[in-house]
């Protein structure tokens, strides 16, 4: 019979007390209301500044009507892999629209942005070629790119002097692939897109651009970063599949419906060669069940709202460079923020954590984000702003904050 000092998981205990004596370990918490500007978690009700809901949509009620016709109308789960009988009719609808709202041939939709980026980059490379990731990028890029299991170069942080020194000497491999983010998660800002399409047309490699948490906030048509920088050169009518996007025959970009379309899913557009390849090769669509109907009526919603409401990402955009000023005259730290992401960047894990709890107690929920989701030293506070943030809500922050600036 086993005894206790024989359990093969008794290491798990020692492993999180350390987590914990590093200021490390992360704790669930309940929220028991709507995901808006004011949240009710673990009993407490705060001025949310965590969530990626960048446009207010999240608890739409037009999202949500949305998503209950569809249920009614289609069921609820999905049932099958899209390949076999997943596949819904609100599904099909919705790749339709978002291959029209990005301006491309075709798209495809994943369970999430994580099986997006997990399955489709070990589906455009294999041994024999080489990935050149940012070294910020997100998780679910880092993971697709270690699931690939190719050669791979990381570069320093939007380095493209170091990225095409190793794109020169490496070529010898057949395929390369150019992997980023477009706007960085925790830090706020921007990948310099417009080099790095030179890069990979010169080097002649793929480039597969992230543009989570972009998509519905930045460009003319809120198709992103790379919208946004393409339309000072060249605009295209939104819809269309030429114009502006110059880079399409050897770009990848991704999106996800959970953040500024506040539904859920992930997705990629391109060519309909592309996307016919993905959905053959990419193994997180072949063998995932095809998301609920509902949540493809809800995107669609979203992307109904986003083009006849422009005013909400104006807005949003606006209101993050007036607390980005803020901020910075108070003698905070935000880095190369240029987004509705702004970090307040501490260094050090406990300090940060500290700072949390006290803005916690003030009636303010701003996440305390610690290695190893950013690098060791580099512990922030990641305010996200949504639509719903009045300019009233930022000034009594920067208020608060005024309190704690230099006691932090």
């Amino acid at each position: 019979m086993p005894t206790d000092n024989s359990n093969p998981l008794a290491w798990i205990d020692d492993a999180l007390t350390d987590l914990e004596r590093q200021d490390l370990r992360r704790h669930s918490a309940t929220r028991t209301s709507a995901q808006s500007a004011l949240v009710t978690i673990d009993g407490l009700e705060l001025i949310n500044f965590g969530s990626n809901d960048y446009l207010g949509l999240a608890s739409d009620e037009r999202l949500a009507a949305a998503a209950h016709a569809a249920a009614e109308r289609e069921g609820w789960g999905g049932g099958a892999s899209p390949l076999v009988s997943g596949r819904s009719l609100s599904h099909a609808k919705l790749e339709r629209r978002l291959a029209e709202f990005e301006g491309t041939e075709a798209a495809l939709v994943f369970p999430s942005g994580f099986a997006a980026n997990a399955g489709i980059i070990p589906a455009l490379v294999e041994e024999g070629d080489a990935i050149f990731a940012d070294a910020k990028n997100h998780a679910s890029l880092i993971d697709g790119c270690r699931l690939s299991r190719v050669t791979r170069f990381i570069y320093p942080h939007r380095d493209c002097d170091a990225l095409e020194t190793m794109l020169r000497q490496s070529a010898g491999v057949r395929r390369r692939l150019i992997v980023t983010d477009t706007l960085f998660s925790m830090d706020g800002d921007l990948a310099p897109v417009a080099r790095l399409t030179e890069l990979a047309a010169h080097y002649e490699a793929m480039l597969l651009l992230d543009e989570a948490h972009a998509t519905g906030v930045f460009g003319p048509n809120a198709r992103g970063v790379t919208d946004q920088l393409e339309s000072t050169h060249k605009p295209a009518a939104p819809g269309s599949a030429g114009g502006s996007h110059a880079a399409s025959s050897h770009t990848i970009r991704i999106g996800t419906l959970s953040k500024a379309l506040g539904s859920a899913g992930g997705f990629v557009c391109g060519s309909q060669s592309l996307i016919d390849w993905l959905a053959n090769r990419a193994r997180t669509y072949v063998f995932s069940t095809a998301q609920p109907p509902a949540t493809s009526a809800a995107a669609i919603a979203a992307l109904d709202i986003i083009q006849s409401e422009p005013h909400r990402r104006q807005e949003l955009l606006a209101r993050a460079a007036d607390l980005r000023e803020g901020l910075r005259a108070q003698g905070w730290t935000t880095g190369h923020s240029e987004s509705q992401i702004i970090p307040l960047i501490l260094g050090d894990a406990k300090r940060t954590l500290d700072l949390a709890t006290k803005l916690r107690d003030a009636g303010y929920f701003i996440p305390a984000i610690r290695p190893p989701t950013v690098p060791e030293g580099e512990s922030l506070l990641r305010l996200s702003l949504c639509y719903h943030h009045t300019p009233e809500i930022i000034d009594t922050l920067l208020t608060r904050l005024a309190r704690f600036a230099g006691r932090a």
